[in-house]
């Protein structure tokens, strides 16, 4: 299948969770107002970004696993093939404490594949079902950790509803 239907659309929503609910149109997924996964991260120290939450994942972890999947959907997009068939996906999670380094390192590294997943997203295409399926589960996944973050540091949380302009 063709995915000229669907890729303004996909690539509207992820934009959303990543630069924010800007668009005078209306959001979706966060509250207008709100400036998405990128300018969270902005607000976190390195320090910040290595606390743990009753010994689960820290940001740091969380903004790599994404990158490094991310990097994978990317690779998919430009080379095809099956990217995730030799994944180490542990990698990510063992990311704990951070300097400020490391810490820009990430966030540098996530903008950067954030950025042509957007673009990979935007342009139309022929996949499978499967391959379609895995390009909406990206913003679902997306969705899932920005979640997650805000949850570990309430730094990163967007306007609560009723509480923007």
């Amino acid at each position: 299948m063709r995915t000229t239907d669907v890729s303004a659309v996909l690539a509207r929503l992820f934009s959303e969770l990543v630069d924010g609910a800007s668009d005078p149109a209306g959001a979706f997924i966060l509250n207008s107002g709100d400036g998405g996964l990128l300018a969270s991260l902005q607000k976190l120290s390195a320090d910040d970004a290595s606390h743990s939450v009753n010994d689960g994942a820290t940001i740091a972890a969380h903004a790599q696993h994404v990158r490094y999947g991310l990097s994978l959907m990317n690779r998919w997009a430009a080379e095809g093939g099956n990217p995730f068939a030799d994944a180490t996906w542990d990698e990510a999670w063992k990311v704990r404490d951070v300097d400020a380094s490391a810490w820009d390192a990430i966030r540098s590294g996530l903008r950067h594949e954030t950025g042509r997943w957007h673009q990979a997203l935007r342009a139309p295409r022929d996949v499978t079902e499967l391959e379609l399926a895995g390009m909406v589960g990206s913003i679902a996944h997306l969705a899932y950790h920005l979640g997650a973050i805000r949850q570990i540091d309430k730094q990163t949380r967007g306007p609560k509803e009723g509480t923007f302009a």
